[in-house]
């Protein structure tokens, strides 16, 4: 699906907070936000793809990934280009070698890795299959020379982690993802529609009778349906004969995984939406929906340019205040999706990461912040008037109604202007609020000093696109007059 846009900059506007009554005349939205109104939970949809072990172990963000909270690392494309982990080739060299024997497996630097994420207290996502080869020679995503073996050494993998088997853990990994993309040829799969189909029913089975409390799923398809120019859902051939397999040949789906790159942030909703009532109408209503790779595409094109300098532009919208406001408008929209597990694409190191070469982070991290802030706070309340195309919008308090926030991202509204009206605030004690911005110049840090809360009057911001706010109200006691 395609949203042309012009390219465009948007002249950085000095930032001004104000009670309102002051002499802005445009108002880009009407924002009301009930705090009386407990709108569910915050849905802990933060997580990533690719763990906090970088680099081929040379750097490491551990500390990083803990502050975001993330719900969930799955690991595919892990130390991409040079994969040395989670990779079947990586973990089992030597296919000719026996799996009933722990000598043929090499876990140690995948136990590293695996252990990075388990110490930033993420999920863990397991990937089996392969990395991506955007080489000419593909070596490793082919299908495998015995498909019974290749799903025994997926059961070695499972024991090792969650059995203790080989010297191992028990980490308790709970969801198992088999291959990524295999629709992507040649550089996700060489071989046929069948020969995939035949491999995931196989393995998905083997897994299931060894572990029938695992949870077991994919196919991660980056391609699974497109929308015609009428609004109408279009599914891909292979998307219809993988289900069409798996109830036909009852294998086991307990979630489906799918992937959308876009510069639409409620574009991931739609297609929730529609994967939902996919699965659904083919009898999978317990198959959880998972979006497992998912980012912002800049100028919803995959051609980043020619040029080095084009290719630096086009990945910095994605890690910059861009990449940080679609981040929060798109979470946000998708707190009324159906999807259960979401990972952006990445959590790593460079391009599309949320890291530079060295560890330090982008704006896009100070993004995925402010969504750890909302989630901890974990009741959600009321919030409307925006347009979520544009703008994000979510509001939470927590449970002693002691601290609340507003989440405005502001990935592409050209009025800059917002107006806040706040209701049903605890009266028994004084609030304060204060702003934190992802912007040109600031990384979720304050703009000006916490300020009371104005009786009855909204409280308006100006947030020039692309910046995401966080507002923060504090309760303090009530003073006497």
């Amino acid at each position: 699906m395609t949203f042309p846009t012009a390219r465009f900059l948007i002249p950085w506007i000095s930032l001004i907070v104000m009670i309102a009554g002051g002499n802005f005349a445009l108002i880009a939205a009407d924002i009301q936000v009930d705090f009386a109104k407990r709108n569910g939970k915050i849905r802990p949809l933060n997580g990533v793809n690719r763990g906090p072990v970088a680099a081929g172990g040379l750097v490491e963000v551990i500390d990083a990934h803990r502050a975001l909270g993330l719900h969930s690392v799955r690991t595919h494309d892990s130390h991409w280009p040079n994969c040395e982990v989670i990779d079947i080739h990586a973990v089992f060299p030597d296919f000719g070698a026996d799996p009933a024997k722990p000598e043929s497996f090499e876990f140690a630097l995948t136990d590293e890795y695996i252990a990075g994420i388990v110490k930033a207290g993420a999920k863990v996502v397991y990937r089996l299959g392969e990395t991506i080869e955007h080489t000419k020679k593909k070596r490793f995503v082919h299908p495998p020379k015995d498909y019974e073996k290749w799903g025994e050494i997926c059961l070695g993998i499972i024991r090792h982690y969650n059995e203790g088997w080989a010297n191992g853990f028990h980490h308790g990994i709970e969801y198992w993802e088999i291959w990524n993309e295999p629709e992507n040829r040649p550089a996700m799969w060489s071989g046929s529609d069948e020969d995939y189909l035949r491999l995931y029913k196989l393995t998905a089975k083997k897994i299931k009778r060894a572990f029938p409390k695992l949870k077991v799923g994919g196919p991660a398809l980056g391609a699974s349906m497109e929308f015609t120019k009428d609004g109408q859902c279009k599914l891909y051939p292979f998307t219809t004969a993988f289900l069409q397999m798996c109830k036909r040949d009852e294998a086991p789906l307990d979630f489906f995984s799918w992937h959308c790159y876009t510069d639409h942030p409620v574009e991931l909703s739609q297609r929730a939406k529609h994967v939902r009532a996919l699965l659904d109408g083919f009898g999978f209503r317990s198959t959880e929906n998972h979006l497992n790779e998912w980012n912002l595409l800049p100028d919803n094109t995959w051609d980043a340019g020619k040029t080095p300098r084009e290719k630096d532009r086009y990945f910095a919208a994605m890690s910059g205040c861009k990449g940080a406001a679609f981040i929060g408008a798109a979470f946000a929209s998708m707190q009324d999706a159906p999807v259960d597990v979401a990972n952006l694409f990445h959590g790593e190191l460079g391009n599309m990461g949320l890291f530079t070469s060295n560890g330090a982070p982008f704006k896009n991290y100070f993004g995925m912040l402010a969504l750890r802030r909302l989630i901890e706070l974990n009741e959600r309340v009321e919030a409307r008037g925006s347009d979520p195309a544009t703008v994000g919008l979510l509001a939470a308090m927590d449970a002693k109604q002691q601290t609340a926030m507003v989440l405005i991202a502001n990935y592409r509204n050209a009025d800059s202007s917002f107006s806040i009206s706040l209701a049903n605030l605890p009266t028994s004690q004084d609030w304060t609020w204060e702003l934190l911005l992802v912007d040109d110049f600031r990384d979720l840090e304050p703009f000006g000093p916490a300020r009371p809360v104005p009786a009855g009057k909204p409280i308006s911001v100006k947030l020039p696109a692309p910046s995401v706010g966080l507002m923060v109200f504090r309760a303090k006691p009530k003073t006497n007059p």
